[in-house]
């Protein structure tokens, strides 16, 4: 039942997500032909500041998330009336503040923005990305209880329709008005009534949501949240830090016309990482279920193969990115968009990094670890800024990422899977560390190969871009196939993939049958 559903989620994640990345693309070309490349650095600039201001959530719905488990497999409706009330009162407390914050701060604005560029009405914008921030807290909190219920593809349906519906109406908005005010209040529409419809289909599918008798928390529950709250808070400081100051520091030493042009590579590394993080939070719930009925052993066996599936597909992802990114962006939306070689290297170093903690921290959220390396993510924001603002000085953007990079390694790199490993897992470090030393040698190799074939088809044209993909597709495949062909986790999804196959083609042939 958790593989079906999981294998369900994906499907529909990465269905909704190809799709969302083919209009993002046709969105970001009509607006940078539309708009200028300040407008775009601009947005990104204020998506980090709001990204900050979600420090204002300080992990409440991922310590109400945990909880969510274990009433869920035991049908305890009472239980989840109570947590799913206690999350709308925070959510809608969260919506307020970030609301009132984010506008306290638009006086700080020029202090941010190195050459402020010639834009109208540029605290309007800001007020209007505040807005959306804050209108996407109510009403959302309800989409939780439908992925913790392993059944996120109803969700991800309705997000992925209300951003194809979004950029579609947002491209034609900036066609008929070329104005940037249409193109936010668009935005702001559409999160409104994504919300209310995932709310009201929520509704539809636990009733008992709509019950006004609704039991207090027992103490026992209100202390676990209590706690790992207090151990989020540290956890989303750090990560918000980490995640949302790199447009500020590039802004403030480098420019906004560099945020801007990272803004392009940004939106191809996020949407493959979101696409390739389908893969995890699909089956988060699940893991969250298998801890809760099955032995230590069954759940690190289960975490071997994720993990193994983790670096195959986020190495694969980081060699075509390597090979590919400048080409594309060129071809895309013109040459003067694109970074130079080391910068393009460190955004594909931080890319695989962080992919490759996914298997760890899906884990990690899925078992309610949050309290033991509470003190991690401060000293790794304040490695990521210190050691950003050194560096941004001598090698400009790149500088940025090289401090995001260090400060990963230092302490994310080790700290967390120290902590899955000793308390839930019960396995020696040395195993997680030998097996990821293992794969990134190989992923290397298979990336060197890849490189010298390509370096065959060096001018920029379609057709060269074309060979390039398929090359960076078939070749590390080929090459992981071949080494790893032997290995348990290789052959489980070798299996996994027959076993599909064998149903899909169960129903075809049952339903030929009933046409019959």
């Amino acid at each position: 039942m958790r593989t079906e559903s999981s294998i369900k989620n994906l499907l529909f994640a990465f269905g909704g997500q190809i799709v969302g990345i083919l209009i993002s693309l046709l969105s970001r070309l009509v607006f940078v032909r539309i708009l200028t490349s300040e407008y775009l650095g601009l947005s990104g600039l204020f998506s980090n500041i709001l990204s900050m201001l979600t420090l204002a959530e300080l992990g409440v719905g991922t310590a109400i998330t945990y909880n969510l488990y274990k009433p869920l497999a035991e049908k305890d409706n009472e239980k989840i009336k109570s947590l799913m009330q206690l999350y709308k009162i925070a959510y809608r407390v969260i919506g307020i503040i970030i609301f009132v914050i984010g506008v306290l701060l638009t006086p700080l604005l020029p202090h941010l923005i190195n050459d402020m560029p010639n834009i109208p009405n540029i605290n309007l914008i800001y007020i209007l990305f505040v807005a959306n921030s804050s209108i996407s807290y109510f009403y959302s909190y309800k989409r939780v209880l439908i992925t913790s219920d392993q059944k996120k593809y109803i969700a991800t349906v309705y997000r992925y329709t209300f951003y194809f519906l979004l950029n579609v109406s947002q491209i034609i908005g900036l066609l008929i008005t070329r104005n940037y005010i249409v193109f936010l209040v668009l935005q702001i529409i559409m999160t409104l009534l994504e919300n209310i419809m995932v709310s009201r289909k929520a509704d539809k599918m636990y009733p008992y949501l709509k019950e006004k008798n609704v039991n207090k928390l027992d103490k026992i529950t209100k202390k676990s949240i209590a706690k790992n709250v207090s151990a989020m808070t540290l956890h989303k400081i750090g990560g918000v830090v980490v995640n949302s100051t790199d447009n500020l520091i590039i802004s403030k030493y480098v420019g906004l016309n560099e945020v801007g042009i990272y803004s392009n590579y940004y939106l191809i590394t996020n949407s493959i990482t979101i696409i390739l993080s389908q893969v995890f939070s699909s089956i988060t719930a699940g893991i969250g279920n298998l801890a809760a009925v099955e032995t230590e052993d069954k759940v690190y066996d289960v975490f071997k193969k994720v993990f193994f599936l983790n670096f195959w597909i986020f190495s694969f992802a980081a060699i075509g990115l390597f090979i590919l990114f400048n080409d594309f962006i060129s071809l895309w939306l013109g040459k003067e968009y694109i970074f130079d070689v080391l910068t393009v290297i460190c955004i594909v170093m931080s890319f695989y990094i962080t992919g490759m903690r996914k298997t760890v921290l899906t884990y990690k959220d899925a078992l309610g670890l949050y309290w033991q390396d509470r003190y991690k993510p401060i000293i790794e924001s304040v490695i990521n800024i210190v050691v950003s603002i050194l560096l941004v000085k001598k090698f400009n953007v790149a500088g940025v990422f090289m401090g995001t990079i260090i400060s990963t390694i230092t302490t994310c790199f080790w700290i967390e899977p120290y902590v899955l490993y000793k308390y839930a897992l019960k396995q020696k470090l040395s195993k997680y560390l030998k097996q990821y030393g293992i794969y990134t040698i190989v992923g290397l190799i298979a990336l060197f190969i890849t490189y010298i074939i390509c370096k065959l088809f060096k001018e920029v044209t379609i057709i060269n871009f074309i060979i390039k993909l398929i090359i960076c597709l078939i070749i590390p495949n080929l090459f992981y196939c071949l080494i790893f062909k032997n290995k348990n986790e290789f052959k489980y999804y070798i299996k996994l993939i027959k076993k599909i196959m064998s149903n899909i083609k169960l129903k075809i042939f049952k339903q030929k049958n009933k046409c019959i």
